[in-house]
This record gives structure tokens, C-alpha cells and sequence, in this order.
């Protein structure tokens, strides 16, 4: 029996080698276009990331060792070009040009899904990448390394642009993630599940666009930028991650049944044609739960189809039962995401009426070092309680939940069949009862009317209006919610409440208010409601009763956005925006010139760090005024213990400047106000460039700031002695003098590196010694003075300039105090000692980071 296999990646190689091992006999080829085979597609963008360090990595065999290990014969370079399936051949075309046809008695089909690339203009241009083979992955990581790219764009908010982005994020690079959907991971999560996801890659640094539809690629070239139904951003390089479709054109005019690109089969692979089959990517398969036609192009799925093929077609058929669209994803270092299922969308357009909750439960025992929580959405049938699908998002192994949630999937489980499992536990690896047994809990509570909740995506769009948000923390916490301690809600309920009041009880993750409930519907209580993962999940904001003012807490979390209060008014606010340097373009400026006509009295102003201030905005208005300048690519923000934005002046466009203060006041801005922006530091910290020693950005008055130089070189021999020195002339600072011999000298001690003074000698008897920067630390001004004092080493380099930032960031982080600036703590440990620490003293960045700080800023 001779078996060819179209396809040599995931499907096609798997099929071939258990064909291989179950009919020793048997002649079985491989064809494939590319001169790789069985590579690891899904690994792709952690080769980006640099987690896996070589191509080697990628590749799980070469052709050679993979007919070695398997007996299959391989030919690289390969493409098939059609298919006679009545006279068993494929027509194929060769590496060496060469055309041919192979015969078969039986065929597979896998030759997987191809990248799309958007017909718009820009797509060819150098630093514009898919992400589908190793080659691509490769010619990626190279051209960031080799461009020293800064500025990264993902088009497409999927697993593998979101995966692309999380690489590039771990490379250091500004990334900004826009998609043409409403939401990220789209048919993946349900909104709600989506859009805390986009809240934790936002806090992250991560730019994220939605609803933003790519139109063009700028650049003469090279990329420079992306262009969106809501604005350009700039870019170094570019990713298309926009989907994928299947690779069948060469089977257009073969007869074989097609939808939309994808070959139709049925439980055990075959298609329409004789001895004909297909799986992986290409192939379309079964929902599970709804029997549905799906498109599942997984690694996984392609790996399970191939080897039951393998087993049909080797006298042991093996049906397959059908996808359940499973998947896990590293969003970030710090953030999984795993589903399998159904969405509670795709459960009602399959005809169910799924009931839901969001929970927010312990990764693993609460004490142990390095426990984290999982979010987790559990969706089941409400009338038959039948599992229907899970979504969880956590710092853990969320593929944990998931897979268990696979198995009971797979045996058409009820909620409660999970109850009384005996699942692995010990606390660096569980809880005691399980997390998923913990949601499956809350959710059979929900079904038999015991919590009666809101979800997030319900509160979110507004049925919690007309309820009184009742705080059951611990203590205090939500700005103008009324506080009940929960220990108290006895028989009588809460005093001075009516049993029959809307109230919403909300608390950190759900569970107090769970609580709180029990005791109120045992004191008589009729229409009280828990917001499913609590202030953890959501954003909580109470409207405010007429005529209350706002609450202190309420004005201080708006200035932790960038919003700060008008204190003419209680309910005013003028919102910062954040500039980069204090550069914007045309097209952001009237973005900011828009948002403050609608949103607030359409006046903007500029503070004394080059960040502009809409002003006048309504306390009401606050929200959609941030979304507004988030669409089209700009933020709020600026305040906080936290790397304050940058500051510049305009450097080489300047008569004096000396360096281009824009190009690194951008890398700086990029790397450590984006990329710091999570960071907790002891208080604000204030970086600014100035280009020349006229200091017009008073970089010495911020807690660092880098003054561009120019060293002058004195060659005596080459000095005529004129009676008029034209530098003498050229020194502002009067530090070049005519000595008693009549040669030109330069006060080394008093010069300030202004650089005037280079070149105007005729005789080039001053030159340049050498360009750099000064680095001054521990200035400040404000309600207290004090001016920088320079590290005693000029940079030569900005990346010696990037480094030495980010070892002040982190030692003020590891050794400041909270509520002291950096001239404190330079003045406490001394200038000598902190010299040391950022020029020479080894330093454990991970170590630090890892640190729990608090912030004293209060502005």
C-alpha cells in the first residue's frame, strides 16, 4: 500500500510515522513545500521572546533524522499543484524546478493554513513580518536585533499576535496591539473575560487598540508606521498576526468538497473523493457539544486527527469525536489564558440557555509563596446543569482548569458531577478543594437560586442601576458606596435599610459578598445582588447621590488615571495627557483638540514638563473622555510613585544643541515610562534631557537628567598665539583664556562641555576629545530645591546612558524609602555610595522587581 502524504508539519508527519509503525510494509512519502518539517508552529513566538535561545530549538526533527527515526520517505521543496484524484496522481513541482506527478492508493491531505496578508499598501516593506514558520520567526528576532528596533506593532489581537506581543514586550520593545474587532481574543472569551485581559496588557504598558482596522503601512522602504481606522502609530517593525486560512488552493479544480478554503470530512477524515483524506489545519471537523462543522486549526487538534487517521487507515478505525476549540495562552509573565468549550455566546446561538459566573478563586494554598488567583468564567446548561465551557485568566497553570474541564466535557458532566472528585492537593500545587470545584460550586449555588448575582458583563452594561452598592470589605474601600461591616448583619439586617431595597453587595472578589447575602435573605430581604468577581474583576464606580461631593478616596484614584480636580469645583477635572517628550503629531493634536471639545471646556493647556491638560472635564464625563484618546492611540496618566513621563528640549533642531534629545527621551520614555509603568517605586520619579549645558529643561532639577557634551582638546602646537583668539570669543562661560605665553587655555574644572568653543579655532588647535553625556542625580524642585550633581563619568553611548537609568530606577526602588524622593535618598546614603552603586556594583533587576514596594507620592 502506498500512503502520500501532501504536508509536512504537524498533521502529515504524525499521520506518517504511526501509519509507518503500525504497517511495517507500508510505502509512505511526505511532500512538503518548505525545507523544514515537523517544526514547532507554536513555539514560535517564544523564539522571538528569546526563551527558546536557537532555530535549533524549533525544529523537532530535520527531514534526515526524521525518515531515520520513522522509515518515511521525505522530499523537501515539494509543492503539490493539483490533484486527479480518478487517476490517483498529484501533480507536483520540485525544488529544482522540475514537474511531475506522484501516484498514491490512498492521499492526506495536510498542508495546514497560510498566513493572511491583508491587501492593503506597506506589506512588503522591510520590518513587516507573519509569524507561521521558523524562517519567519527567525528573519523577526534578526530584524529587531539588527535594527535596533524600539517600537513594535501587532496587527491582530489573537493567540498568536497576542503571544508576538509578549515577546516583543520581553525584548524590551514599545508595543502597541490593534485589532479591527470589538475586543481582543474574539471568539476565544466572552468580552467581559476579554476586556480584563486588555486592563492587565494595558497596565503592563502594552498599548491596546479595538476597533481599529489596519489601512495602510507607512514607510519608504522600511516600515515606519501603521495606519487604522483610528489613527497611526509608529512602528520599527510590524507583525500581521490578522488569521490564518487554509492552504488549499491547489485543490480549487480537484472536485473535493470545500467551505470557505476548508476540506469537508467526516469522523474518520475522509473527504468526498475516493482514497482521499484530510487533517490538520486545512481540514474542517466537528464541534463536540454541538456537532456543528468547526474550523479548528490547533497544533493539538492536528496531532490527534493525524494519528486516529493513521490507526483508520491501518485497519483500526478511530473516529474522532470532535474539537472542544480548546486553548492556553501566556498573555504576559504574569497572565494565562486558557478556555475550552463553549463561549456563553456560541452556547446561545447553539440553541442552549447557558447560566454563568465569574469568580475569583486561590491558585493554590492562600499562604504560600507565590499563590496567585484564577479567574475564572464557568458556563453550563441552566435547565439540564450540563457543563457547557470554561475561560480562565490567572498567573498560574490555568491549563489546569482547563484540562479538567476538557475530560468532563468529553463525558457530558453536570456541574455537580465535579463535587466530590479527588483532585491533587498540597499547597504549592492547589487548594484543598479545588479551584474549578470551588466555581463549580458558586455556579450550582447560582443555579439553585441561593446566589442570586450580577455578572460582570450585566453590570457592565448597567443592570445594576437603581441599586444601592452596599461596601462589605473588611473595611472602607469604595468611593461613596455605603460601608456595612458584614460581622454585624444579624436578624435586623442593616439598620435603617427597607428589606425590600435594590441593593448590590459588593466586595473584594465575590465572597463576603456571597456572605453578606445569606444573612440579609435570612433577615428578610427580597432583592439584594453580588457582583461576580468583586472589586477584583471590575470597575466599580458609584454614582454619586445629588448634592454629595466626591469622596477623597474617589479624587485620589482619578489622579492616579491623570485626572486632577479644578479645585474651583468638586466634580471638575483637567485630565493630563501623556505627549512622549512633549512631540505629538498633526493628527494626535487634533485628537486632543476633539476630545477636549466634547468631553471638556475646549481649552488646553501645557504644564511645565510638556504634557498637555485637557481642561474642564465633568466628573461624568472623565470615562469617556480616557476611552476617547485611548481609541486613537493616545493615554492619561503621568502621576504616582511611579517613572514619571519624559521631558526634553529640542535638541539637534536647536543652535545649541548637542545631541538628538528627542531620539532618547523617546527610548527613555518607551523603556522605562511604558515599560516601568507597572512598577512601584518609593515616590515619582522625574526624568528629563536636556541637549546642551544651557539647561533649558533644568535637567539637574529632576531626579535624573542627562545633559548632552562636548569635551574640547587643547593641541598647543597647533595654537598661533593670536592676538585676537576667536576661542575666547566663542566661549560663553569666559573659561577659555589666553595664558601668559599667549596660548589658548580652557578652565577644565569650570567648563561646562557646551562644545561652542570646538572648531572655531582656524588652526584646529581645540578639537573634540570626545560627544556624550552627563548624568546628573538627585535633583528636584518644587516645594523643596535641590540641583543634581553629576555622576563623574561622561557616556559615550545612549545605551550607557539606558543603562545607567534603569540602575537608578532600580536602586531607588531597592534602597529608597517609601515617601522619599531620590535627592533624599542620595542625601541619606551619600553621593559617593550611590555613584558606586550605579556605575559599578553588581545588581539583581529580577530580585528587585520582584520586591514589594509602597509609593508615597500623593500627587
Amino acid at each position: 500500500m502506498k500512503y502520500l502524504v501532501v504536508g509536512g508539519v504537524a498533521a502529515g508527519t504524525k499521520a506518517a510515522a504511526k501509519i509507518k509503525r503500525c504497517d511495517r510494509a507500508a510505502e509512505v512519502k511526505v511532500i512538503t513545500k518548505g525545507a523544514d518539517i515537523s517544526y514547532a508552529g507554536c513555539g514560535l513566538p517564544y523564539y522571538v521572546s528569546g526563551d527558546i535561545p536557537t532555530r535549533e530549538g524549533l525544529i523537532v526533527n530535520t527531514p534526515a533524522a526524521y525518515a531515520g527515526l520513522t522509515g518515511v520517505e521525505v522530499e523537501t521543496g515539494a509543492e503539490a499543484t493539483g490533484l486527479d484524484a480518478a487517476a490517483h496522481t498529484v501533480h507536483v513541482r520540485h525544488a529544482d524546478g522540475s514537474e511531475g506527478n506522484e501516484t498514491y492508493d490512498k492521499l492526506i491531505v495536510a498542508t495546514g493554513a497560510a498566513p493572511i496578508v491583508p491587501d492593503v499598501a506597506g506589506c512588503d516593506l522591510a520590518g513587516v513580518f507573519c509569524l507561521r514558520t521558523p524562517d519567519d520567526a527567525c528573519g523577526l528576532r534578526d530584524y529587531v536585533e539588527r535594527n535596533a528596533c524600539r517600537r513594535a506593532v501587532v496587527v491582530g489581537a489573537g493567540f498568536i499576535g497576542l503571544e508576538a506581543a509578549e515577546g516583543l514586550l520581553a525584548r524590551g520593545l514599545s508595543v502597541t496591539v490593534v485589532d479591527a474587532m470589538p475586543q481582543i481574543l474574539p471568539n476565544v472569551f466572552d468580552p467581559e473575560m476579554a476586556d480584563f485581559a486588555k486592563r492587565q496588557l494595558k497596565a503592563a504598558g502594552v498599548r491596546v487598540i479595538t476597533g481599529a482596522a489596519l489601512t495602510g503601512i507607512a514607510g519608504d522602504g522600511q516600515v515606519t508606521g501603521v495606519q487604522t481606522t483610528n489613527g497611526s502609530f509608529a512602528a520599527d517593525v510590524v507583525v500581521l498576526a490578522i488569521g490564518i486560512r487554509p492552504a488549499t488552493a491547489w485543490l480549487e479544480d480537484s472536485g473535493i468538497e470545500m467551505f470557505k478554503g476548508c476540506v469537508l470530512v467526516d469522523e474518520h477524515m475522509a473527504t468526498n473523493l475516493p482514497d482521499v483524506y484530510a487533517a490538520g489545519d486545512c481540514a474542517e471537523v466537528r464541534n463536540f457539544i454541538t456537532g456543528q462543522p468547526q474550523w479548528s486549526a490547533m497544533g493539538s487538534t492536528a496531532n490527534i486527527c493525524g494519528r486516529a487517521l493513521a490507526r483508520t487507515l491501518t485497519g483500526t478505525p478511530t473516529a474522532y469525536p470532535g474539537a472542544l476549540g480548546t486553548g492556553v495562552v501566556r498573555i504576559l509573565p504574569t497572565l494565562n489564558g486558557g478556555r475550552t468549550g463553549l463561549t456563553e455566546a456560541a452556547a446561545r446561538e447553539a440553541g442552549f440557555d447557558p447560566e454563568s459566573i465569574v469568580c475569583v478563586v486561590d491558585d493554590k494554598a492562600h499562604y504560600y509563596p507565590g499563590s496567585s488567583s484564577f479567574f475564572i468564567k464557568l458556563i453550563s446548561c441552566k435547565q439540564t446543569h450540563r457543563l457547557l465551557g470554561v475561560q480562565a485568566l490567572g498567573a498560574g497553570a490555568v491549563d489546569k482548569v482547563v484540562d479538567v474541564v476538557v475530560a468532563a466535557l468529553y463525558q457530558n458532566l453536570k456541574v455537580e458531577d465535579l463535587d466530590m472528585m479527588d483532585f491533587a492537593y498540597a499547597p504549592p500545587f492547589s487548594t484543598a478543594i479545588h479551584p474549578l470545584v470551588t466555581a463549580g460550586y458558586i455556579l450550582e449555588n447560582k443555579l439553585a437560586g441561593e446566589l442570586e448575582s450580577f455578572t460582570p458583563a450585566e453590570y457592565a452594561a448597567g443592570a445594576a442601576a437603581g441599586y444601592e452598592v452596599i461596601d462589605v470589605l473588611p473595611a472602607p474601600t469604595i468611593p461613596g458606596a455605603t460601608w456595612v461591616d458584614l460581622t454585624k448583619i444579624g436578624p435586623d439586617g442593616i439598620a435603617g435599610v427597607a428589606t425590600d431595597a435594590k441593593l448590590l453587595l459588593v466586595c473584594a472578589k465575590g465572597k463576603r459578598g456571597y456572605f453578606a447575602q445569606n444573612r440579609l435573605k435570612a433577615a428578610g430581604y427580597t432583592d439584594t445582588r453580588v457582583l461576580e468577581g468583586g472589586m477584583t474583576f471590575n470597575e466599580v464606580k458609584v454614582a454619586r447621590k445629588p448634592g454629595k461631593k466626591l469622596p477623597a478616596a474617589e479624587i485620589k484614584r482619578l489622579k492616579g488615571l491623570g485626572c486632577l480636580q479644578d479645585k474651583r469645583f468638586d466634580d471638575v477635572f483637567n485630565i493630563r495627557v501623556i505627549t512622549r517628550n512633549g512631540k505629538l503629531t498633526a493628527a494626535e493634536q487634533k485628537v486632543v483638540a476633539e476630545a477636549s471639545e466634547t468631553f471638556g471646556s475646549g481649552e488646553v493647556t501645557m504644564t511645565t514638563r510638556l504634557t498637555l491638560e485637557i481642561q474642564g472635564v465633568p466628573y461624568d464625563n472623565i470615562e469617556g473622555c480616557i476611552a476617547f484618546l485611548q481609541d486613537h492611540g493616545l493615554d492619561a496618566g503621568g502621576t504616582g510613585s511611579k517613572v514619571r513621563p519624559v521631558v526634553s528640549c529640542k535638541g539637534t533642531t536647536c543652535q545649541y544643541g548637542l545631541i538628538d534629545t528627542f531620539g532618547l527621551s523617546e527610548k527613555l520614555h518607551e523603556r522605562f515610562y511604558v515599560g516601568y509603568h507597572g512598577i512601584e517605586l518609593p515616590h515619582k520619579f522625574k526624568i528629563a534631557v536636556g541637549g546642551c549645558p544651557n539647561m533649558c529643561v533644568k535637567p539637574d532639577l529632576n531626579d535624573l537628567g542627562i545633559v548632552g557634551q562636548r569635551v574640547p582638546q587643547i593641541d598647543l602646537e597647533k595654537c598661533r598665539a593670536c592676538k585676537v583668539c576667536q576661542v575666547v570669543k566663542a566661549c560663553p562661560m569666559g573659561d577659555a583664556q589666553v595664558g601668559p605665553d599667549g596660548k589658548i587655555t580652557i578652565d577644565g574644572s569650570a567648563c561646562n562641555h557646551c562644545g561652542r568653543c570646538i572648531g572655531s579655532c582656524p588652526f584646529d588647535a581645540v578639537t573634540e576629545e570626545l560627544a556624550g553625556y552627563k548624568v546628573y542625580i538627585g535633583g528636584r524642585w518644587g516645594k523643596k530645591t535641590a540641583h543634581g550633581r553629576a555622576l563623574d563619568e561622561i557616556f559615550t553611548s545612549e545605551d550607557e546612558v539606558m543603562d545607567v537609568v534603569e540602575r537608578a530606577i532600580l536602586f531607588f526602588r531597592d534602597e529608597g524609602i517609601s515617601g522619599e524622593r531620590f535627592a533624599d535618598t542620595v542625601a541619606r546614603l551619600g553621593f559617593d555610595y550611590v555613584q558606586d552603586k550605579l556605575l559599578t556594583a553588581p545588581i539583581d533587576k529580577e530580585a528587585i522587581l520582584n520586591k514589594q514596594v509602597v509609593g508615597g507620592a500623593t500627587c
